[in-house]
């Protein structure tokens, strides 16, 4: 029942965003967007629940839910889980990841137009980076496995009959501009919230990345995760998804039961824990200093190597609070 619950939560703060849209005054649209979009992540993490055999004793009803969740989302999900455990088996290595990792420096150096794409990327826009992580990993058939293909190619059909069918109603019903105030701006919230979570997670200038022959499983879940206590508000839309230290440890524990997960690893592993509060001070570091690998530094700023073309990065150094 406590997984219908989170159901519940979503669908009802969902509709009570689109309620707000509908009657918020133009000046009142960034906040309705921004609760609506917060909602439509809780989406997310209930499919990830299915994805993770932790919402149901029944295969098939996980299957269901997690696909009919990451639809609004315009998300497969089969192709999504599938990567999501290579992010588990392999969290925090070198070029196996396929979440947030450092800019390899090769890559940086590579030509200047994909420099400037780079730091554009890992600094303003990081925020919304994970819009190019859902189009580069689960829509080309040519990165599974022949016996994923199946269940690949059913959910990018459901995902584009989604499409086909939910989008030309929103604008038969609203027009375009309605596809924007109900669609479009609450996926873009929602990705901001999909970006800033899993960069977080695994994000901090302590915290390495290393190639597989140094990888530790056991170091990468317990010291490569971070915990980040954000407002309660958007921890109880989006299910904890920030209580994260337990979920590495475990994948198969609920959402509803992270907290007393992660206690019980505070009062026994406390000192091994990395734990933050979301704050101006964690995002700006994240978005200045976390960027080229390096083995010993773990990471070197944009501006540190190429400081003509880092004035992105000047700009938020300047701009975003040191407040904690």
């Amino acid at each position: 029942m406590k997984a219908w619950k989170s159901v519940l939560i979503s669908v009802t703060s969902y509709v009570l965003g689109l309620f707000m849209i509908s009657k918020s005054p133009w000046f009142l649209l960034p906040l309705a967007w921004a609760w609506t979009g917060t909602a439509i992540t809780g989406f997310f993490v209930i499919g990830h629940d299915c994805a993770h055999k932790s919402f149901s004793k029944n295969k098939l009803v996980e299957d269901i839910v997690g696909t009919l969740a990451f639809l609004p989302l315009i998300y497969p999900y089969e192709p999504w889980r599938f990567k999501h455990d290579q992010h588990h088996a392999k969290t925090n290595m070198l070029s196996e990841d396929t979440a947030w990792h450092p800019v390899r420096r090769e890559e940086f150096d590579s030509s200047p137009v994909l420099r400037k794409a780079i730091i554009y990327g890992y600094g303003p826009f990081r925020p919304w980076m994970s819009i190019g992580h859902w189009l580069m990993w689960h829509f080309d058939t040519k990165k599974f496995r022949p016996n994923e293909l199946k269940r690949v190619k059913i959910s990018l059909a459901c995902v584009c009959a989604f499409m086909a069918v939910g989008w030309p109603l929103i604008v038969y019903q609203t027009g375009i501009m309605g596809w924007i105030k109900f669609w479009l701006m609450p996926w873009l919230g929602y990705h901001f919230w999909m970006s800033t979570f899993t960069m977080v997670h695994h994000t901090a200038p302590h915290i390495p990345f290393k190639h597989s022959d140094e990888w530790n499983a056991a170091r990468a879940q317990l010291n490569g995760t971070v915990h980040c206590d954000y407002p309660r508000w958007i921890e109880t839309l989006c299910h904890d998804i920030n209580v994260h230290i337990p979920h590495h440890i475990s994948p198969r524990i609920p959402s509803y039961n992270l907290r007393a997960a992660h206690q019980s690893l505070r009062d026994n592993w406390g000192k091994y824990l990395n734990e933050a509060t979301w704050n101006w001070r964690l995002m700006k570091t994240i978005l200045t200093v976390c960027h080229v690998y390096n083995k010993e530094q773990n990471y070197i700023p944009f501006d540190e190597i190429a400081p003509k073309e880092s004035y992105p990065i000047t700009f938020l150094k300047k701009v975003m609070p040191d407040s904690a």
